[in-house]
């Protein structure tokens, strides 16, 4: 574990680091940023001067609760479609923020109970759609198009509007709305319960708005109107478009997020292991501690993160983290966005998806017999408060 650390006494004026100084704006001239050795000296004149940078990376637009007008969404009815992680933080959001929801589920859904349990009223997806001025689609991504065709289209009328929490089926033309209706995006960027758990709280996840259709005039509005309600306002919602939402998204998790860190995991676990580490100490070194260092990264960002270690470990950071994530790391991350940018990814996904599922499930069985996954399982139970969970526990649940 990353000890937290006494820091040496440093001048303010001097951020220290591994490469060469330029010389930071100051009245003195003795201010100094630490760049990379083999950094290209133009990374220091867009670090002397942002306005380098304007045709690369714009800063995003961002909406808070002052930019928005909660009653356009409380005026409108509300379907929301499916009842799963986002779906019941959408609904007890909205309806806590008096807003008239319906949920839409299939016949039979062992949801129904659950959301009429809490306080919801429910319905078909047809029912709902046909009944509602708003619809939010909040279904898998691979039977959204399914669903949309049968249930959704045929019952949507001029002038609503329809709504997506992932760009996927609309950038990748799975779904090829109507020209009548608006469509909009409106993403929380944050699992479910947690959309849900913070906003109870009083605070609110951040989100994403982008506008795909807008024959009426009033998508982009009436879409932050509804951000507000579910609290992603309070926190800023930034303008995307669909494009940008779908690519980086499934990036993040491919790349960084699920694939890379689950993949990073592995590696760490499986080398320690192999040089004769007991399996339960490679254990809390590269899996049970991640929690600790993220949760240092999300309060105040790597500098933070390298502020509470110790002077080792942040050392290891610099010396070590390139020789991992390294040039070939990058040409696979570059590939990745590749594949998800010309349709490969989702081509190959809906595939599998649309014919049972076989090498997905595969995939699943595979990963779950991994020995980090079974001396995890172990640990975690003699942990109790670490409130661990077990899949089969939770499936159970749903």
């Amino acid at each position: 574990m990353p000890t937290s650390r006494t820091r040496a006494t440093q001048p303010d004026n001097v951020r220290q680091g591994v490469g060469r100084q330029i010389a930071l704006p100051g009245e003195d001239c003795r201010n100094f940023l630490m760049v990379p050795e083999n950094a290209p000296n133009k990374l220091g004149l867009e670090l002397l001067n942002p306005q380098a940078k304007e045709n690369r990376n714009q800063m995003a637009t961002t909406y808070y609760d002052h930019d928005s007008d909660l009653s356009l969404i409380q005026s409108k009815k509300v379907a929301i479609i499916g009842y799963g992680s986002q779906g019941h933080a959408h609904s007890l959001n909205l309806k806590d923020s008096g807003v008239q929801v319906k949920v839409g589920l299939a016949a039979g859904s062992k949801s129904i109970a659950k959301a009429q349990k809490a306080g919801l009223e429910t319905a078909t997806v047809a029912e709902a759609t046909a009944w509602a001025d708003v619809v939010m689609v909040l279904i898998p991504d691979q039977t959204q198009a399914k669903v949309y065709a049968e249930e959704i289209a045929p019952n949507l009328a001029d002038g609503k509007l329809l709504l997506f929490a992932h760009g996927f089926n609309i950038h990748f033309k799975t779904i090829l709305p109507v020209p009548g209706i608006d469509v909009g995006l409106a993403a929380p960027k944050g699992p479910g319960h947690r959309v849900r758990e913070v906003f109870t709280e009083g605070g609110g996840i951040p989100g994403l708005i982008a506008t795909h259709q807008n024959p009426t005039g009033t998508a982009h509005a009436l879409t932050l109107s509804y951000l507000k309600g579910i609290g992603c306002t309070r926190a800023g919602v930034l303008e995307t478009t669909f494009k940008e939402e779908t690519e980086t998204d499934l990036f993040g998790e491919q790349a960084v997020l699920c694939g890379g860190v689950s993949a990073l995991i592995k590696a760490g676990y499986e080398t320690l292991v192999e040089a004769g580490y007991q399996p339960e100490s490679a254990y809390f070194e590269v899996l049970h501690e991640l929690k600790l260092i993220v949760d240092l990264i999300y309060r105040g960002g790597l500098a933070y993160m390298r502020y509470s270690i110790s002077d080792t470990a942040e050392w290891g950071d610099y010396v070590s983290g390139p020789r991992v994530i390294n040039d070939e790391s990058r040409k696979a991350m570059k590939a990745i966005l590749t594949e998800i940018q010309n349709g490969a990814f989702a081509k190959r996904f809906l595939a599998d998806q649309n014919s049972g599922r076989k090498e997905f499930m595969a995939f699943r069985e595979a990963e779950a017999k991994h020995p980090v996954e079974i001396v995890g399982k172990k640990l975690r139970a003699s942990m109790p408060f670490l409130d661990p969970v077990t899949v089969e526990e939770v499936s159970k649940l749903r």
